[in-house]
């Protein structure tokens, strides 16, 4: 992998701020032609710096109001149950995120659901129905203070 330099990292903070900015505004910015800068994403995609393109939703207008935090304990910690219980995680698209911890519990889970009755009908789906999982703690959201996935760039050694 290419080491990272001063137009990588300033390529990367306009696209976590806006993934649309075209290329030659980009360029514009930092001085480099556009066909400098298609390039160099290009290659950070290649790399894996860049792992995708997406769009950050409104919850709230799509239907997905509750914001959930599930912290889940297994039985054990065997592999096989590990590596089962993260498929299933995986594989929910109502689990926003999922980590793999230290600590108390095995796994944090983010999960947005419309309603409780929703929440309720996917924990026996997947905390219930999962002989592997000893119990779950869930906390719920009250309000949205931040959200993003910005990774902070300011200190990284290049």
């Amino acid at each position: 992998m290419e080491k990272l330099d001063k137009l990588d990292i300033a390529i990367l903070k306009i696209l976590q701020q806006d993934n649309f900015t075209p290329q030659r505004d980009i360029g514009q910015k930092i001085g480099l032609s556009a066909a400098a800068v298609q390039r160099r994403i290009k290659r950070m995609k290649a790399e894996g710096v860049i792992k995708r393109n997406i769009s950050v939703l409104n919850r709230e207008k799509i239907g997905r109001p509750i914001t959930l935090f599930v912290e889940v304990v297994m039985e054990s910690e065997k592999a096989e149950y590990i590596d089962t219980t993260k498929a299933i995680f995986r594989s929910t698209p109502e689990v926003q995120q999922c980590y793999y911890v230290t600590g108390d519990a095995d796994f944090m889970l983010i999960i947005v659901v419309p309603t409780m009755h929703d929440y309720e009908l996917l924990t026996r789906r997947i905390f219930f129905g999962n002989n592997y999982i000893k119990h779950f703690r869930t906390m719920v959201a009250m309000d949205l203070v931040k959200v993003g996935l910005d990774v902070p760039l300011d200190a990284v050694t290049l």
